[in-house]
């Protein structure tokens, strides 16, 4: 799995990319399907803007892809705000995945006894 870093309005140092690895590269205990994660962290950097802290991700997995997005006042609180909820989607997919398939096999199985009777 890839996971790719940019910025906008912000100089991405090696601390802030190794945060977002980490926090976001926990999703990927939970599917394996995951093909790649792209992160874009914006700073806006207007002073009336009360949540200037932007960040956004698009995960990658096979069939779909789930895109996040938080706004907080520090960039490590949006990077937080976003990992939890990319993993309540991503855990949300693959479970609706799991349930489609052995719904699709009972419904085979079903079928088959049918047409053997």
């Amino acid at each position: 799995m890839h996971i790719h870093v940019n910025g906008r309005n912000l100089e991405i140092t090696d601390a802030i990319k190794a945060y977002v690895k980490e926090k976001v590269g926990k999703v990927a205990a939970h599917y394996d399907q995951i093909q790649g994660i792209d992160v874009v962290l914006t700073v806006i950097k207007n002073p009336s803007v009360s949540d200037s802290h932007i960040a956004e991700v698009n995960c990658k997995m096979l069939g779909d892809t789930v895109r996040v997005e938080e706004k907080a006042e520090s960039m490590y609180a949006s990077i937080d705000l976003v990992s939890d909820k990319l993993d309540r989607q991503v855990r949300k997919f693959k479970e609706k995945n799991a349930k489609s398939k052995t719904g699709a096999e009972s419904i085979r199985t079903a079928a088959g006894e049918i047409e053997e009777a």
